[in-house]
């Protein structure tokens, strides 16, 4: 049930999605209370693409905050929650890599059942599901700007999600991509890392926001919300990162 260090974590994929098939929209916690318009935007992706979208609206959390503090117990009652409310849909999407990751990888941790391991690898990332699954690598956007990405650590190194939003991204019209320097680094988000290890956290994060500033780009973008909120809190407070804009990469495509 556990997955291999270094392996991208399995999906569920085959069969191949059928036109028409409707898609359940998953939006993690941060987007809910911090950033609904990313959510908006997903739905207006997948609307255009003819993706019937449904939102069960008794959903809640994936579980991580509480089993990344260790506290497996109680994220497994939310894990078991989360696959109540989404078993009886096929292709589960999400605006979010960490939360994702959470799903495909780590239920198997907390609650080694097939039920579970099942139902959580259904769930993709959304531009996953946009380049892999239905086969989009242009969604027409113009967006004339210098743009840079930050691709959090979950997207990369749990699901192997790194050329999917590079492509989307890069197929934009007018954007001028600029390469970040040491995009694999991690921001120093990390959840509650962040609360527990606020030191470590804000130097990493720093890091992060001296090499955004080196790109030369006006805007971030990222798969994850999560990451963006901790980025943008440093550049607030860094004048030389004050112009620079945070964006979901849903918004842009």
């Amino acid at each position: 049930m556990i997955q291999p260090a270094n392996t991208p974590a399995p999906r569920q994929d085959d069969p191949p999605y059928r036109p028409g098939e409707p898609v359940a929209l998953f939006i993690p916690c941060y987007i809910d209370q911090f950033y609904p318009h990313v959510a908006d935007a997903t739905v207006k992706l997948l609307q255009r693409y003819d993706v019937p979208v449904v939102y069960p609206e008794a959903q809640t959390c994936c579980g991580q905050p509480a089993f990344n503090s260790g506290y497996w117990k109680e994220s497994k009652r939310v894990i078991r929650h989360f696959c109540n409310v989404f078993e009886k849909y096929r292709w589960i999407v999400s605006p979010s890599g960490s939360c994702t990751a959470m799903c495909r990888v780590f239920f198997g941790h907390v609650a080694p059942d097939e039920r579970i391991v099942s139902i959580g690898r259904r769930v993709f990332e959304l531009t996953e599901f946009l380049v892999d699954v239905l086969g989009v690598t242009d969604t027409g956007a113009t967006y004339p700007h210098k743009v840079t990405m930050h691709n959090g650590c979950h997207t990369r190194r749990e699901l192997g999600v790194v050329e999917q939003p590079l492509t989307l991204l890069k197929n934009i019209r007018e954007l001028t991509y600029c390469e970040l320097p040491d995009m694999a680094d991690c921001c120093g988000f990390g959840g509650t890392f962040s609360v527990k290890m606020a030191g470590t956290s804000l130097a990493m994060g720093e890091t992060k926001v001296e090499n955004i500033v080196k790109s030369g780009a006006e805007v971030v973008v990222s798969p994850d919300a999560s990451c963006l909120m901790h980025i943008g809190g440093i550049m607030q407070r860094t004048p030389a990162a004050q112009h620079i804009q945070i964006k979901h990469i849903a918004e842009l495509l």
